[in-house]
C-alpha cells in the first residue's frame, strides 16, 4: 500500500530516491538530532544507559535486518558475532591500538569472519540454513571459552573506556555520544546502501531469487555479502557494548541472546531500517516495563499466586516470546509499518486520499 498522497509527484529519479523526501522531513532529523544531543543535559544515568543499549543493540539488530529482512536469509547466531566483535575490541585495545580506531576494526574483523561462514551458508536456504547458522553460534560460543589468548576464557576479559584527545568518555553522560555518533553513521550508511546497485541486489535476491538469478545477479556472491555486512554491524555494536560495560563475558552471547536479536528485527519491521531502532527499543525497555509491573504487584494476591518475585526472569523471557506471537499474529509487518500508517493518518487528515 503507498503512502504517498495525491499530487505528490517525483520528476527525477534522484528525487524518488532521496532518503528524506520532503523539508518536513528533513526538519524532523534536525529536531531529533537536537533532541538526542541534549537529552544528557536532562536525564539521568539509568535513562542514559537505557538509551545507550538501544543505540548498540539497534546497530547490531540493523545488521541482521539487512540480512533477514532485505535479502531473505536467516540467522540464529547473529550474537555470537555481537561478542566476536566485543572480543575483538578489547584485545585490539590490549595490543595498544586506541580505542576510537579498535572499534571500526572490530567491525571489520567480525565482517571476515562473517563471510567465513557466509560461505557455505550463502548455498543452502531455509531450514539448513538456519541449521548452519545455529552451528555458527555454538562453534563461536566454544571457541571463546577456549581461547584463553582471544577471549581471556570462562574469566572474561577487562578493557579500557573510550578516550578522544585525553578525554575520557567513561560515564553515561559522556559516552551516550559516542553511541550516537555510531548509531548515526550505521543507520545513514544502512539507509544508502539500499539505494546502491548492490542493496536493490539485496531485495531482489529475497524477493524472488530465479528472477534475480536470469537477471545476472549473483546469488552466492550477494548471499556472503549479507553475512559479511550483518556481521560488521554486529561486530561494531559488540564493540560499543564492550567498551561500556569495560569487561566481556562469554556467557553473555548466548543462543537467547541471538533469539532477542531476531525478535527486534521481527517487532521492529522486517526490510526497515528504521525498524530495526524500533525493536531494539522495545526489547531493551519492555524488560524494564515487565520489572517494574512485577514490582508493584509485589505482595499482592497475584504474587502470591504466581510468585513474581521469585520467577522475574522467566517472566522476562515468557514476555519476548509473547511480543514475538502477538507481532506475527496483529502486526507481521511491525512497528515501522505503523509508524508509517501513523504518518500517513496525518498527512491525509481529514481526507482519506
Amino acid at each position: 500500500m503507498s503512502m504517498t498522497p495525491c499530487g505528490d509527484f517525483r520528476t527525477s529519479y534522484a528525487a524518488d530516491m532521496t532518503i528524506f523526501p520532503t523539508r518536513n522531513s528533513r526538519l524532523a532529523l534536525l529536531a531529533g538530532l537536537v533532541l538526542a544531543m541534549a537529552a544528557p543535559l536532562v536525564l539521568g544515568r539509568y535513562e542514559l544507559s537505557l538509551m545507550i543499549q538501544i543505540g548498540f543493540m539497534g546497530i547490531a539488530a540493523l545488521g541482521l535486518n539487512i540480512l533477514v529482512g532485505f535479502t531473505g536469509q536467516i540467522s540464529i547466531g547473529h550474537a555470537a558475532f555481537f561478542g566476536f566483535g566485543a572480543f575483538a575490541s578489547a584485545g585490539l585495545v590490549e595490543h595498544g591500538v586506541p580505542v576510537p580506531l579498535a572499534i571500526p576494526l572490530a567491525g571489520v574483523a567480525t565482517a571476515l569472519v562473517g563471510l567465513v561462514f557466509g560461505l557455505p551458508a550463502a548455498r543452502l536456504k531455509g531450514l539448513y540454513l538456519a541449521i548452519a547458522t545455529l552451528a555458527a553460534q555454538f562453534i563461536l560460543e566454544d571457541f571463546f571459552a577456549r581461547a584463553q589468548w582471544f577471549s581471556g576464557g570462562v574469566a572474561g576479559r577487562i578493557t579500557e573506556p573510550f578516550t578522544l584527545f585525553g578525554l575520557r568518555f567513561d560515564r553515561e553522560e559522556t559516552y551516550f555520544y559516542v553511541v550516537l555518533f555510531w548509531v548515526v553513521v550505521a543507520f545513514v550508511a544502512a539507509a544508502n546502501l539500499m539505494r546502491t546497485r548492490d542493496g536493490r541486489a539485496l531485495i531482489a535476491v529475497r524477493d524472488h531469487y530465479l528472477s534475480a538469478e536470469i537477471m545476472g545477479i549473483n546469488l552466492a556472491y550477494y548471499r556472503t555479502l549479507s553475512f559479511g555486512i550483518a556481521s560488521f554491524f554486529a561486530g561494531l555494536g559488540g564493540a560499543l557494548y564492550a567498551h561500556y560495560l569495560l569487561f566481556v563475558s562469554v556467557e553473555a552471547f548466548n543462543i537467547l541472546f541471538s533469539i532477542q536479536f531476531l525478535a527486534m528485527v521481527i517487532i521492529g519491521g522486517l526490510g526497515s531500517v528504521m525498524g530495526s531502532l524500533m525493536g531494539a527499543a522495545f526489547m531493551v525497555l519492555m524488560p524494564e516495563l515487565v520489572q517494574s509491573a512485577a514490582q508493584a504487584l509485589e505482595g499482592g494476591a497475584i504474587d502470591r499466586a504466581l510468585s513474581l518475585g521469585a520467577s522475574i526472569n522467566f517472566l522476562r523471557e515468557m514476555a519476548i516470546g509473547a511480543a514475538i506471537i502477538l507481532f506475527l499474529i496483529f502486526e507481521p509487518d511491525g512497528l515501522a509499518r505503523r509508524w508509517r500508517l501513523i504518518k500517513a493518518y496525518w498527512k491525509l487528515y481529514p481526507y482519506s486520499h
